[in-house]
């Protein structure tokens, strides 16, 4: 969800609002010719330094103020707590005068992130707000370890892709075709699902929309790798409409072009939970069909005549912003890549007591992921792995209230690539893309898939 200042903007009806409020009650003049108000609720959360970072032993303060409908109001109680991201920290209560309230929320010692989070109450509705005081962050350095057959595992897994045919086929979609673009539903092989239990193999596809520029190209290609979840997909046709061939693809093996309704029964039945599918053992995780499923996609675009045989770019946000790093890092053929948010960042920060990446299963220990093998395998699949290995320009981006890829996750991920990299940093957003992002990483992306701007009129 954006965040815009640590804002959370909901809406509360305010009609005879004075009758259930606490003891000062908020007054709010309906305005003529109306019978009842409806109010923005703001939680507004401002740090003292406008970069919103500071250096290890400067203390960071929140000013806290609330607002309907843009006007501060004030004699409410909030709740609030500060301490580093995704730790536990003490609640707290405090009155909010009209002119805001600045709390202390002191400093960290260590390179990190420190969160201060506050709730209000009004007519039986929570509102909450956020925000998030970087130090150092340049400095976070991963708690991931580095195996010392990482390169050869993910060797052999390359080369048994190698063997297996492409066997691809694609169906075109008359209702999705432009006049610049043909999408097709494609589908290929991929390397089969071994049992856990028998050792049989089970085969395996990969299935995606394929958007194709209209014309004799030749044209760059763009591979779209997947958000987390399980959903369709509809092909990133506006991006094809400039000239280059598209693909963006599932993960699960399964059509992207279903209904509705069999996606929520999959999430919610056989897939939920995929994250942490046989955890225990690096062969048979879930994750490692998909990450050498994304360099089949990247054979299937290069088998492509319309290909220009050179220009292949990787793109993806949160899960896909590790699938960016993992299939730049695995396929030489790919000369950039594209990673927003990215998850499955040093997962293993919660075991070293500060917060770790998506899907966070070493969070609580309860969940029993913090055994041993769990753990060894995680080190396999680590964005933080893949970072160390990258080659090519990556451009990368995301915002420090994100609670779902902690800042501090994604720091430990970017700060040991020693490609060529940048980093657009959007401070108020949450898990998710502004405008302002997303312009900037399209302009990237077509410009190192050798894409020329177009002229203007």
């Amino acid at each position: 969800m954006k965040t815009f200042t640590a804002l959370l903007v909901l809406t509360l009806l305010v009609a005879d609002l004075h009758a259930a409020a606490p003891a000062k009650p908020v007054l709010l003049p309906t305005a003529a010719p109306a019978n009842s108000r409806v109010a923005d609720v703001q939680v507004w959360i401002r740090l003292d330094r406008p970069n919103w970072t500071y250096a290890p032993g400067e203390t960071a303060k929140f000013h806290v103020t609330l607002l309907c409908d843009q006007q501060p109001v004030g004699g409410l109680a909030v709740t609030y707590e500060v301490g580093p991201e995704k730790m536990p920290a003490e609640q707290k209560t405090a009155i909010v005068p009209v002119e805001g309230l600045t709390i202390d929320g002191g400093t960290m010692r260590e390179p990190g992130f420190l969160q201060c989070i506050v709730s209000v109450e009004l007519n039986g509705k929570t509102y909450r707000g956020l925000s998030t005081a970087g130090f150092a962050p340049e400095k976070i350095q991963p708690t991931q370890t580095e195996p010392a057959d990482f390169d050869a595992f993910w060797a052999a897994g390359k080369a048994e892709l190698a063997k297996i045919p492409l066997d691809a086929r694609r169906t075109l979609q008359p209702d999705r075709c432009t006049s610049k673009v043909d999408v097709y539903h494609v589908s290929f092989q991929n390397v089969p699902v071994r049992s856990t239990s028998t050792g049989t193999p089970s085969g395996t596809r990969i299935y995606g929309m394929l958007c194709v520029p209209k014309g004799p190209g030749p044209f760059p290609a763009v591979l779209k790798v997947p958000g987390a979840t399980v959903r369709s997909y509809d092909g990133e046709i506006a991006l094809a409409e400039k000239g280059v061939i598209t693909l963006e693809i599932g993960i699960h093996g399964i059509p992207v072009n279903l209904p509705p309704e069999i996606y929520t029964q999959l999430i919610a039945g056989s897939l939920r939970n995929y994250p942490v599918y046989n955890l225990d053992n690096k062969d048979t995780y879930y994750y490692r069909r998909v990450y050498l499923g994304c360099i089949r996609a990247n054979d299937f675009l290069c088998s492509l005549e319309k290909w220009d045989g050179r220009n292949l770019v990787v793109m993806g946000h949160s899960q896909g912003g590790l699938l960016s790093i993992v299939t730049a890092a695995l396929d030489p053929r790919v000369l950039a890549l594209s990673a927003r948010y990215p998850a499955y960042s040093d997962v293993t920060g919660y075991l070293h007591g500060r917060a770790g990446g998506w899907p966070g299963m070493m969070r609580d220990p309860k969940d029993g992921h913090r055994t041993p093998e769990k753990i060894a395998t995680t080190a396999y699949y680590d964005a933080v792995n893949f970072a160390r290995r990258l080659k090519v320009p990556g451009y990368y981006s995301w915002g420090y209230n994100d609670e779902v890829c902690p800042p501090t996750s994604m720091f430990a991920t970017y700060n040991v690539i020693k490609a060529p990299k940048e980093l657009l940093l959007a401070l108020e957003t949450g898990h998710g893309t502004t405008p302002e992002q997303a312009d900037p990483v399209n302009e990237w992306i077509l410009a190192h898939a050798g894409v020329k701007p177009a002229k203007a009129p």
